[in-house]
């Protein structure tokens, strides 16, 4: 009888140590589950950003090529002269 007895305290003792590891682990899961959402929330945001800056950059270059700056002449002269394609297709369309 005894040896029963010291089963099931030893068996008692073994699931109270499981239980707390599965609480344990469960609260580290819980700390990764916040640590990803927040790292996935940062990561959307940064992408938002770089998106904006690259926009940002095309546009500058835009500018600079409108602007005729000297690196960007041909770019300028392509662009203008698109500029004035246009303006003559419109010029055409309204003379008919």
């Amino acid at each position: 009888m005894k040896q029963l007895s010291e089963l099931v305290d030893d068996l008692e003792i073994k699931f109270f140590k499981v239980n707390q590891k599965l609480q344990v682990l469960k609260n580290e899961n819980e700390i990764l589950s916040q640590h990803i959402e927040q790292s996935s929330k940062e990561l959307s945001k940064y992408k938002k950003e770089i998106e904006s800056l690259q926009q940002m950059n095309a546009d500058l270059k835009m500018t600079n090529a409108l602007l005729g700056s000297e690196e960007n002449k041909k770019e300028t002269k392509l662009k203008i002269n698109s500029i004035i394609r246009d303006i003559n297709y419109c010029i055409a369309q309204l003379a008919e």
